[in-house]
């Protein structure tokens, strides 16, 4: 596609963290409504360039200045319009921007259809896990490297696999899971169970306490629903460790869990400053 065929609007509708994934910038994290990313513009070590989720656009609060995807590759790459509209002429089939990021779950879960898993190596990936703290090696360990389909499009994703088969998947601006949902389970005949509630805060866990991740068996949530789900395996533990989030929901359930076990423990005081384990990680890093 020329420039004479890309018109200014479907140029400006190209998704910006669609393209700056592809320029090797991800997000140090994100919300329903924005992504926040250490800027591509300058040098800084707390992230303060936003990008909207819902208006597709951004702004460099270091700079004060901000725009949609056109005004974003000018100043990134030093081009001129006609020149940041050739750059974006190669994409916009690609990488049009989608309001709604996350797929409606009910509807991806029924029309998701795995192609392909692999041991993680595309680059991507890796520098995605990289920029959540967790090292490749690690990742590799546990996670794999999943391609699916949804509406004859196909997509990858980082991959944990919950114990129906099911996985739960995560890259640079998705958040979703495939059927069967369910939460995930590793046992290593221990009396210790750490009890996270996500994939990354499991990792974290990993890189923050390794020798008691591989001395424990380990039950991953995947989603607080699950907790009434486990509580019948946790009765032959002698300790059992909760790593669940520093928000309301996560207080619910480590309260459930504590009130049914005397041998349960709430671990979140290592992170209490943290929303979860793997913000605690990334900071840490930082």
């Amino acid at each position: 596609m020329n420039t004479k065929s890309l018109s200014w609007s479907s140029a400006r509708n190209i998704c910006i963290v669609k393209t700056l994934a592809k320029l090797g910038h991800y997000p140090t994290r994100k919300s329903e409504k924005e992504a926040w990313f250490l800027s591509p513009l300058r040098s800084e070590t707390q992230a303060s360039f936003s990008v909207s989720l819902k208006k597709n656009l951004w702004f460099d609060y270091g700079l004060g200045q901000g725009g949609n995807i056109i005004d974003l590759i000018m100043v990134l790459k030093t081009y001129s319009f006609r020149e940041a509209m050739n750059f974006l002429a190669h994409d916009v089939s690609h990488f049009l921007f989608c309001p709604n990021t996350i797929p409606n779950k009910k509807i991806l879960n029924k029309d998701m259809r795995i192609t392909r898993i692999n041991f993680i190596s595309h680059p991507a990936l890796k520098k995605y896990v990289e920029s959540r703290g967790i090292t490749y090696h690690v990742a590799r360990d546990y996670c794999r490297e999943v391609w699916y389909r949804v509406n004859a499009k196909e997509y990858f994703a980082i991959g944990l696999e919950n114990h129906l088969g099911g996985w739960e998947l995560r890259n640079s601006y998705f958040k979703g899971s495939s059927s069967p949902k369910s939460y995930t389970s590793i046992k290593r005949k221990s009396k210790t169970l750490l009890i996270t509630e996500g994939m990354f805060d499991f990792l974290s866990l990993i890189i923050l306490e390794e020798d008691l991740v591989k001395a424990s068996d380990i039950i991953i949530l995947n989603s607080l629903a699950f907790t009434n789900k486990i509580t019948g395996h946790l009765t032959n533990y002698e300790n059992i460790r909760l790593y669940l989030d520093n928000d309301s929901a996560g207080d619910q359930a480590t309260a459930k869990i504590l009130k049914l076990f005397r041998c349960a423990t709430d671990e979140r005081n290592s992170f209490r400053n943290y929303k979860d384990l793997n913000e605690k990680l990334m900071q840490c890093k930082k």
